[in-house]
């Protein structure tokens, strides 16, 4: 879903929004941090090849950045979702850490924490589009590859 809204976001809206929070930015952290949380723990991540310091941030003080360009976070997306299978085959999702210490709770609770995350911020920007005149299809289930 979360491809689905970054394709379907007209040019007009890609960097539109309050600062921090534009749309390019909302989809680069869900992004960011679905990749992020993909790991065992935080050591064994690797930043995606094009990663942009600080573009993930969206709470706080956060500085102001030239919008990073569609198809680079379409890319990412990607870059991400060719990883998905492999890693959460890899996870342990026994462990009672999540392998993260600002999460306190098991591996399997993070992994779902991590979900969620991607699913809010994709509904965030369904919204958005939905607000600007740009209907999406959902996906009600995913298509076997």
């Amino acid at each position: 879903m979360l491809r689905i809204v970054v394709e379907n976001c007209p040019d007009a809206l890609w960097d539109a929004g309050e600062h921090p929070r534009k749309f390019w930015r909302i989809a680069y952290h869900a992004t960011y941090y679905g990749h992020l949380y993909l790991m065992q723990a935080m050591e064994d991540f690797e930043p995606w090849p094009k990663y942009q310091s600080d573009h993930q941030r969206i709470y706080g003080e956060v500085a102001e950045f030239p919008a990073c360009s569609k198809s680079d976070v379409l890319e990412y997306i990607e870059f991400v979702d060719a990883m998905i299978d492999g890693q959460i085959d890899a996870l342990d999702l026994e462990s009672q850490e999540s392998g993260f210490s600002w999460y306190s709770m098991p591996k399997l609770d993070h992994v779902m924490v991590n979900i969620r995350h991607v699913q809010e911020h994709a509904g965030q920007l369904g919204e958005r589009l939905l607000q600007a005149g740009a209907d999406i299809t959902w996906v009600g289930k995913a298509s076997v590859k």
